[in-house]
């Protein structure tokens, strides 16, 4: 099962079962989208993601930054990360997306891909430091990008296209029976920021 550029609706499960994922479309506008997606690529303390494979130290070509209300600890690929404070850019973000989704975020993880031939491989969200079946909000700047999900057990795709501006929301079981990952493709050039605002619990701190 596959959706492109489907008609935002977000009261409207995209996945069959086991899960929910709601897609809002657009809640910034096309200037706005753009005026966000350069103010991020100049204020945030981007830096090269880490992770350890099999022991092995790898430094990715993909850029992170790791923001929150405290200084949370996230461990994800073996690697932790410790939260920077907000700054005011990602609390007017935070407030926009908190309003859109109905929901409170006290932290957020941000991806910086320079082009198409950057992406993430298959994985869930379902780190301990992360509120079990909590929400997760992910919002897109720059380029438009395919983002999949694939069932755990049956092995069933569902995928969409991303737009700049656009709010994409994962919660319930997701984490839980389905994968997800945004695939390389040689068809895109420009840079893309994805922000995933999450909900860390307080242990975490």
């Amino acid at each position: 099962m596959q959706l492109f550029d489907q008609f935002a609706n977000p009261t409207k499960n995209l996945l069959p079962t086991d899960g929910e994922v709601y897609y809002h479309g657009k809640i910034f506008n096309h200037q706005e989208a753009e005026h966000f997606a350069q103010l991020l690529l100049e204020t945030v303390e981007w830096r090269n993601d880490e992770a350890y494979i099999f022991g092995k130290h790898i430094i990715t070509k993909r850029k992170v930054a790791w923001y929150a209300d405290h200084p949370f600890s996230y461990t994800y690929s073996n690697a932790t990360k410790t939260a920077l404070p907000w700054t005011i850019e990602l609390q007017n973000l935070k407030t926009k997306v908190e309003q859109a989704a109905g929901t409170r975020y006290n932290s957020c993880l941000l991806n910086l891909y320079h082009n198409g031939d950057e992406g993430m491989a298959w994985h869930s969200d379902g780190e301990k430091e992360l509120v079990k079946h909590g929400s997760i909000a992910s919002v897109s700047f720059g380029a438009e990008r395919k983002f999949s999900f694939k069932h755990k057990a049956t092995k069933e795709t569902v995928s969409l296209l991303l737009e700049p501006g656009s709010l994409l929301i994962m919660q319930g079981s997701t984490q839980d029976h389905w994968l997800h990952r945004l695939p390389p493709t040689k068809k895109v050039h420009l840079p893309r920021i994805n922000l995933t605002f999450r909900q860390m619990n307080v242990f975490a701190k």
